[in-house]
């Protein structure tokens, strides 16, 4: 019994001897640190703490220890407390509303000039005021052990975007920025599935993105009546692109190349092809264009009223009888305005009477206009394709008006017709050389994915609403 007793007394003075060896090994490489006020790890710091209470409690238990050693010990646990001061730690910031990367950074401590530092040398990669509301901001931060009190930012990390970092960091007492990209891959997704209900539900089920499935949806939307078209059994195709990063995590979802919907055995097949002079459209497999009618009240307020209809009318500012060429929606200031059909812009500017004003054309048929706006939207301007429903101004009341609403004019082969019951069709066919090159993209298509899919595309002309 004596013996196990001596053994285990014995080992309690090794263990004791060993923590103190690694103890004065710490305390040495603390003391050769010339930065060891910014440099001790939180995770190193603890690693410590833990050692400190192993070798307190084998002070305790071995009374076999002299006072002297145990006193030793204790001195270097003191020394070893009088260098490490301050331990770093990670947070996260969520962005409030309102808030700005210095008002944020400021809530948690940081101090206004280095909060300042830190945004100049962050906008030389990314403009701070980009950030938005609910946005995450990771920070890691240098807290004194015995106070617990903010000593300064380590550094800052912002996630723009699945895979992309940007890192502002300190380095010899000045912030610098980086960005870390992960790799992307370019992937064509291929799929197809049965609607028993809804086709957006069926889609999301196959794990498609749902901007995806909004523009599936939007091309078939002046084809396909949703609600009377679409029965329990038809079947949806779909080939589109994504960029994903080397995990497989979605970065973001690129264009719809095919869309098929097999209705009751009729196939509506779409194929999207890039002009070679620039803009990409949907057509069959025949190169007949996409039909689209166009929109008799382009705006975000659909419940806009009429407030001067098309034709003759008494006018409220010149006091008789004139012709009215369009037809006036009353609607609040900044209500969105959208483009009528696809097309190129001819007109963006001020235009007398009319006001802020744009003229879009769509086919060599038929053009619109829109004015009394009180903007434009940004990047508007003669030339830019716009596409149906791209927002192109804001409601106002510029030029001869009353009050805000939009002047909608629908002009056929130069003259100005009656928007509310005009049915305009907005595509062009395919001919020549472009038909040529749209012909080696279906057959592509059809090779590459046909076999992937329940039924092989068909050529089946369009409905039309």
């Amino acid at each position: 019994m004596k013996a196990i007793l001596k053994s285990k007394h014995r080992q309690r003075i090794i263990n004791a001897c060993y923590f103190s060896a690694v103890l004065a090994a710490f305390v040495l490489s603390l003391a050769h640190n010339n930065r060891v006020e910014a440099s001790v790890d939180t995770k190193d710091y603890f690693s410590y703490l833990m050692l400190e209470d192993s070798i307190n409690r084998s002070l305790q238990e071995n009374s076999e220890f002299s006072a002297e050693s145990a006193n030793n010990i204790r001195a270097m646990f003191e020394m070893v407390d009088s260098l490490v001061k301050q331990k770093n730690q990670e947070q996260i910031i969520t962005l409030k509303s309102g808030d700005t990367l210095i008002s944020a950074l400021e809530r948690i401590g940081v101090s206004n000039d280095t909060a300042n530092d830190i945004y100049y040398s962050l906008k030389k990669h990314f403009d701070p005021r980009d950030l938005k509301a609910g946005q995450e901001l990771t920070v890691n931060l240098a807290v004194d052990t015995q106070t617990n009190k903010l000593i300064g930012l380590n550094y800052l990390m912002i996630e723009p975007q699945v895979g992309e970092r940007i890192v502002t960091a300190l380095k010899n007492d000045s912030y610098r920025t980086y960005v870390e990209k992960d790799e992307f891959i370019d992937e064509v997704n291929s799929l197809a599935g049965t609607i028993d209900g809804n086709l957006s539900n069926a889609m999301r089920e196959k794990g498609i993105p749902m901007r995806v499935v909004s523009n599936f949806i939007n091309l078939f939307s002046y084809a396909v009546d949703f609600k009377r078209d679409i029965h329990p059994g038809d079947t949806f195709e779909i080939v589109y692109e994504s960029q994903v990063t080397s995990d497989g995590s979605l970065v973001k979802s690129g264009d719809v190349l095919y869309a098929g919907l097999n209705l009751r055995g009729q196939k509506v097949a779409l194929y999207r092809f890039e002009h070679p002079k620039g803009g990409a459209e949907y057509y069959d497999a025949k190169g007949r264009a996409l039909k689209k009618t166009l929109d008799r009240k382009p705006m975000s307020f659909k419940n806009a009223r009429i407030s001067s209809p098309f034709g003759k009318r008494y006018h409220p500012i010149l006091k008789k009888y004139k012709i009215h060429w369009g037809v006036d929606y009353a609607a609040p200031k900044g209500t969105l305005i959208y483009a009528g059909g696809d097309g190129v812009v001819q007109v963006a500017k001020y235009n007398g009477s009319y006001g802020n004003y744009i003229k879009i054309r769509h086919n060599s048929e038929y053009s619109t206009a829109y004015g009394h706006m009180s903007g434009f939207a940004k990047g508007i301007r003669p030339g830019v394709r716009v596409t149906q429903g791209q927002v192109i101004g804001y409601v106002g009341s510029t030029g001869r008006s009353t009050g805000p609403h939009l002047h909608y004019e629908v002009i056929k082969n130069g003259r100005r017709v009656n928007p509310r019951t005009i049915k305009a069709a907005t595509g062009e066919n395919l001919k020549g050389n472009a038909l040529s090159q749209f012909k080696r993209v279906v057959a592509q298509i059809d090779r590459d994915y046909g076999r992937a899919f329940a039924t092989k595309p068909q050529d089946t002309k369009l409905a039309q609403k």
